[in-house]
């Protein structure tokens, strides 16, 4: 049973769909400024079911390489067979049937073209997970909710603007940690990633640059939507654990010989793990930062 619930959990990619579950509730908090919990949630599932569609066409398709960088997923995957297309379908139903349930055409249009990125992502012949395109491509999938939320409430604006492109911009880096990951399946398939065009020591450390790139503008992010000490507590969180697993690692990163390739992916597979973890840790801290926005409680 234990087993079940695992894969199924892998299958789906249930971490990434959390995440852009509670963005979505996270910027309906700061883009509204009201605590409306129902509608927040109804868009936080739409997010979660939308991304989930295009997480489990992507693991479909990606069966083969799993094999190597994730075999317990793989082997999931291969037992569900047809049943995982009508498990992609459904998601992709639900998300589309909500978003009509509104009766709001830019919503439903912001689906439409969340899914369409999906499928460019995911399925053969486009595949753009397999090439350098695959962190354009994922800016826009994950800026799609954030665009949801302003249109279902009808209110764009610059901070708006600047949301929707942080959460696009981590999407795209967890996309890059992701490739440190698979870089032994994805070179051996012939695919084109980042680590594979660049090298992988130097697509390492254009991950990493990417990853500190992206503090200003999550302070930023912050200082236009005046959040308080928890968000920043967070980022310095995240931002000193990161620099302390490299300091850790500063051997295998700084001094290994160009030849030692393996101790290189093994530190890659420890960060692409460790990214996910800051990648949840970042988005709850910008869900309860708008929670706390609104309704202070004891902070």
């Amino acid at each position: 049973m234990f087993q079940d619930v695992k894969g199924f959990a892998q299958f789906i990619s249930v971490e990434r769909g959390l995440m852009l579950f509670m963005i979505s509730i996270g910027a309906t908090f700061l883009i509204v400024e009201s605590l409306d919990l129902l509608k927040a949630v109804f868009l936080g599932v739409i997010a979660f079911c939308g991304w989930s569609a295009a997480d489990v066409l992507n693991n479909i398709f990606d069966v083969d390489l799993d094999r190597l960088s994730d075999p317990f997923r793989a082997e999931y995957t291969k037992r569900l067979g047809k049943v995982g297309l009508m498990v992609a379908g459904g998601f992709t139903l639900v998300s589309l049937i909500l978003g009509s349930i509104t009766m709001m055409p830019w919503v439903v249009l912001l689906i439409g073209v969340g899914l369409f990125f999906g499928v460019l992502y995911s399925a053969p012949p486009f595949r753009l997970r397999k090439t350098m395109y695959k962190p354009i491509v994922n800016i826009a999938v994950g800026s799609v909710p954030v665009l949801i939320v302003a249109a279902f409430f009808n209110v764009f604006s610059l901070s708006t603007v600047i949301l929707s492109l942080l959460v696009g911009v981590t999407t795209s880096v967890n996309s890059l940690w992701e490739d440190l990951a698979d870089y032994k399946s994805d070179f051996s398939s012939g695919s084109k990633t980042v680590p594979i065009i660049f090298g992988f020591r130097r697509g390492l450390f254009l991950t990493i640059i990417m990853g500190y790139v992206m503090l200003p503008l999550m302070v930023c992010v912050g200082l236009l939507f005046q959040l308080g000490w928890v968000y920043y507590a967070a980022l310095f969180a995240v931002a000193s654990f990161v620099s302390l697993r490299l300091f850790q690692k500063r051997v295998a990163l700084f001094k290994g010989n160009s030849d030692d390739l393996k101790r290189l992916l093994q530190l890659g597979e420890v960060l692409a793990k460790d990214f996910v973890i800051i990648a949840i840790v970042f988005t709850f801290s910008l869900m309860l930062s708008g929670l706390l926005k609104i309704n202070p409680i004891i902070f």
